[in-house]
């Protein structure tokens, strides 16, 4: 199954770092009762997601916020202290929610998986935009493989968002 506007984000549980260590969130946890931007990347620290994909997000929370987001979280196939390191890395001010979904079990049920890519060894995340409120999808972008952000990045959910 490929994940399309309206349909329910489908269960899963993310590790993410917490001051006590790792701890899980599910996607119940993450979109609950919330209107959340949940984009995801193929590799934390990989040229493309590193350099532009999350900087635009780090750099447009407060906006996103502002129309109505509750919360902005990334999720890749890493495991949870890559994407503590990321996290500690860019530097994005509390405002982004950094999740590992360590062996591809959100990415693969939700048909965003990519791969197994020969340069990153197994499946990883297609890069992708969603916009969920209440766990229901209500936007959704996929870029192409080896493409860039222009259909995932912030200006486009901001523009999304209206």
């Amino acid at each position: 199954m490929t994940l399309k506007v309206g349909d329910r984000l489908p269960e899963a549980t993310f590790k993410t770092m917490t001051a006590d260590g790792p701890a899980e969130m599910t996607t119940g946890d993450l979109t609950d009762g919330k209107t959340v931007v949940l984009f995801g990347v193929p590799g934390a620290f990989t040229p493309t997601c590193h350099q532009n994909h999350l900087p635009g997000f780090v750099e447009h929370a407060e906006t996103l916020k502002d129309k109505g987001v509750d919360e902005i979280a990334v999720v890749s196939v890493n495991d949870v202290f890559v994407m503590d390191a990321w996290k500690q890395a860019t530097n994005p001010a509390g405002n982004i929610t950094f999740l590992a979904d360590t062996a591809a079990e959100f990415v693969q049920s939700a048909g965003l998986g990519l791969g197994p890519v020969p340069i990153f060894g197994h499946v990883r995340s297609q890069r992708f935009a969603l916009i969920v409120k209440d766990g229901v999808v209500t936007f959704q972008a996929v870029e192409e493989p080896g493409g860039g952000t222009a259909k995932t990045g912030a200006a486009t959910i901001l523009e999304a968002l209206g």
